[in-house]
């Protein structure tokens, strides 16, 4: 596991200028909080504030975006879409790829390896997402269907490994507050670990995304071989996430 674990908070279509404050009351919290725990605090904004927050402000919290367009031209006819360099220029350093309400959208596999091309070539970390729905988890595909989505994502792409972080996120427990078992949650990390390590000669960080709350991050955060969390709902309240964040070192 990574000893610097990550926060990622994705707002998703949430947040206004004037709620910018809070991310810098929470920059504030981990400004005394870093000095003795070393974590990665990223918030993925829509593409509205990126750009807006203060540099001078914030120096732990990172910005990211929560997508970026499959296209490899920085700029041209496409209407409605932002490029990887676009949300670089605005300071972005990371960019979520792959989330299941894209995907749910048409995004395709061969989309999502694209993007995570583009965003290595602008110095954008991606935050890959993965994750199965109800109905494969029920009927055991679940680890099978995560592997084809991280084979599909890292085919010819294995340079660029290294800017990669994966979020595992099955897709029925994002807003459910819904959590699988800590047993299948520790075999399935470890199962992607060792599918990473064996099969891309890597180790990359593998975060746990889907309801996470500051009401179970005591559980979560015992979760064999995690590296961190990708929040949702919960990241846009103040307390809510700085209370996971004090709950998982405290």
């Amino acid at each position: 596991m990574y000893s610097k674990k990550y926060f990622i908070a994705n707002w998703k279509m949430n947040g206004e200028p004037k709620d910018l404050d809070r991310i810098y009351k929470i920059e504030k919290f981990l400004k005394n909080f870093k000095k003795k725990f070393n974590l990665n605090c990223i918030f993925c904004l829509p593409f509205t504030l990126l750009g807006l927050t203060n540099s001078k402000k914030i120096s732990v919290i990172k910005i990211g975006s929560q997508d970026i367009t499959a296209s490899s031209i920085d700029y041209g006819a496409f209407t409605g879409s932002v490029s990887a360099k676009m949300v670089r220029q605005l300071g972005c350093k990371y960019a979520i790829i792959g989330h299941s309400e894209i995907r749910n959208k048409g995004e395709t596999d061969k989309d999502i390896n694209k993007k995570i091309e583009f965003a290595s070539s602008k110095n954008l970390k991606a935050i890959l997402c993965v994750g199965e729905t109800l109905n494969e988890f029920k009927n055991k595909k679940s680890f099978n269907k995560v592997k084809s989505q991280i084979y599909s994502a890292f085919k010819d792409n294995k340079r660029h490994l290294g800017n990669v972080v994966i979020a595992y996120e099955p897709i029925w427990s994002i807003g459910t507050g819904i959590i699988p078992k800590k047993t299948y949650l520790d075999n399935f990390f470890n199962k992607i670990k060792d599918l990473i390590r064996k099969d891309f000669k890597k180790n990359i960080p593998v975060l746990y995304g889907g309801s996470v709350s500051s009401k179970n991050i005591y559980s979560l955060k015992n979760i064999d071989c995690c590296d961190g969390f990708l929040i949702g709902g919960a990241s846009l309240k103040t307390q809510n996430f700085i209370d996971i964040i004090k709950k998982y070192y405290i």
